[in-house]
């Protein structure tokens, strides 16, 4: 038992480190793909091919001046970023990354845990998500970031809906809310050719839970000057904008995981092609950024409840359907 634990932790901690280092050059190849897309160069000044900027932006961070806004609710206020970060490296607990491996004769799984009702506990840890952002902007006693913490709330409200009227198709399909089941139940074929309006709802979804374009109105510049997130600097803002990154990763896995197949693929190399199909993804959300403007909010909510949850409504009954004839 104790060697079981020794060894959870140990995944867990590579695990952390490996996601922090992957958000941090997230942001790297993020400006790479916009300058690229925008005509421009990027960065390309600090080490080779400018690929130590993500470093030389932390040591900023780290070493900007800590201030903090009068009158504001102090816990609160440093409770926010550590929620956001929390709740986004947690995630990753659930996900399976491979087969099991015999490593010194002892069978070690790529995955931290594997709970048999692992969607649920995606679907219900990923909307604690909304509190860090919410929490932030009431606490920073700024208007500004009380709009933009008010909008997130509405807003991955309403999307968690149908996120969740999608997901529950792949569950109709496979009979398991098991990550690594779900994966096992792919080996035939990927899911995303038997139910692709599943994966297009869940991919829409995936963007305005994580704030980004087209549905980044929680910290739009024009009108809020940078919302929920405007009175955080240094590493309280890092937090925030790490946070962002690991959830991106974390909504790819798991499209990567119920729609894609998981970690199957040709050859003995699970691990790969796992990191080789999110990569493609956190590509798309990078693509979309630099491609389409920002919605108006009322079109962002209209979406939502119009057009997304009857869509996924039926779609779900439709799954049923097929699945019980």
């Amino acid at each position: 038992m104790i060697d079981e634990i020794l060894i959870t932790i140990g995944k867990g901690l590579v695990l952390i480190l490996i996601l922090m280092g992957a958000a941090a050059y997230m942001t790297f190849c993020e400006r790479i793909v916009m300058a690229r897309v925008q005509l421009r160069l990027g960065p390309n000044r600090v080490g080779p091919l400018g690929l130590l900027q993500p470093i030389a932006d932390g040591i900023k961070l780290l070493c900007k001046e800590r201030f903090q806004p009068a009158n504001i609710d102090v816990f609160t206020y440093w409770l926010a970023p550590a929620i956001s970060m929390f709740v986004a490296l947690f995630l990753f607990a659930i996900i399976p990354f491979g087969d099991p491996v015999e490593i010194m004769g002892r069978r070690i799984t790529l995955w931290i845990a594997d709970i048999n009702v692992g969607l649920i506990f995606f679907l219900a840890f990923g909307s604690l998500a909304v509190y860090g952002v919410v929490l932030a902007g009431w606490a920073s006693n700024n208007r500004y970031s009380l709009l933009g913490g008010l909008r997130s709330t509405a807003q991955m409200i309403s999307y968690e809906i149908p996120m969740g009227l999608s997901l529950l198709s792949v569950v109709l399909m496979t009979g398991t809310l098991s990550l690594p089941l779900i994966v096992d139940a792919q080996r035939e074929h990927w899911l995303i050719w038997s139910n692709p309006l599943s994966f297009i709802i869940y991919l829409i979804t995936a963007f305005a839970e994580t704030n980004r374009a087209p549905f980044d109105l929680p910290e739009a510049e024009q009108e809020l000057t940078g919302g929920y997130h405007t009175e955080y600097g240094g590493m309280k803002f890092a937090m925030f904008f790490l946070a962002e990154y690991v959830n991106i990763l974390a909504v790819s896995s798991i499209a990567v995981t119920l729609f894609f197949g998981g970690w199957l693929g040709p050859g003995d190399i699970p691990l790969l092609w796992f990191c080789l199909k999110v990569a493609v993804f956190v590509f798309l959300f990078m693509w979309v950024r630099a491609t389409m403007a920002r919605f108006r909010y009322d079109q962002l909510m209209s979406f939502g409840w119009k057009v997304l949850i009857p869509l996924a409504t039926l779609n779900l009954l439709a799954t049923a359907f097929v699945t019980l004839i």
